[in-house]
């Protein structure tokens, strides 16, 4: 089976994609939502979390107070590797069972911090979705009401443009339309069934 590594920063257009590929019929795992599940009230990675960083990441119904995590992790690095210490040995986990359960052709996973966690050796092929840094920008704000100086910290948290599209097997280029990404997708869809 293949295995497809989708990345790309920040408002590139990656979840668009991700979900074109499953309407299309492919098994997509995303290490966000993994990320998402792995801190719901009560469970191991939560409790480290709340242990570590303090009683304030939880709230009072025992939730994440992901506003007051971010605010920790994208001004500081070293707090950020102490996050990412405690989560990312969970989702490569979660990533390589599921795995060993699928049976398709070929299989996506969406790893957003794919080249941040060296985590490439996981897949077959390495699919960015890339886009102008200002197109990233203007969505970004659009989508999460966050401001340019916040964009600007997630960015410069992530790895470079440059070094995404060096790390790349296929690129999707995204400074177009909607159609125009789906059409690309697509493509990719049928040269993937192929080299499966």
């Amino acid at each position: 089976m293949l295995v497809i590594a989708l990345t790309g920063g920040i408002g590139s257009g990656k979840s668009a994609v991700s979900r074109h590929f499953e309407s299309l019929g492919v098994p997509v795992l995303d290490a966000d939502l993994l990320a998402h599940q792995l801190v719901k009230p009560g469970l191991p990675a939560l409790l480290e979390i709340q242990a570590i960083f303090g009683d304030h990441m939880v709230d009072a119904q025992g939730r994440l107070n992901r506003a007051s995590l971010r605010d920790i992790v994208f001004g500081d690095l070293q707090q950020r590797h102490r996050l990412e210490g405690i989560l990312h040995p969970r989702i490569r986990q979660a990533m390589e069972e599921w795995l060993e359960h699928q049976s398709t052709p070929y299989v996506v996973l969406g790893i957003p911090l794919l080249f941040e966690t060296g985590q490439t050796t996981l897949a077959d092929r390495v699919l960015v979705v890339d886009c102008d840094e200002s197109l990233q920008i203007e969505r970004v704000a659009k989508r999460d009401q966050l401001s340019t100086a916040q964009i600007a910290q997630i960015m410069a948290s992530q790895v470079d443009r440059q070094t995404r599209l060096n790390g790349a097997d296929d690129v999707i280029e995204n400074n177009g339309s909607l159609e125009t990404l789906i059409d690309a997708t697509e493509r990719l869809h049928q040269y993937y069934l192929k080299l499966a």
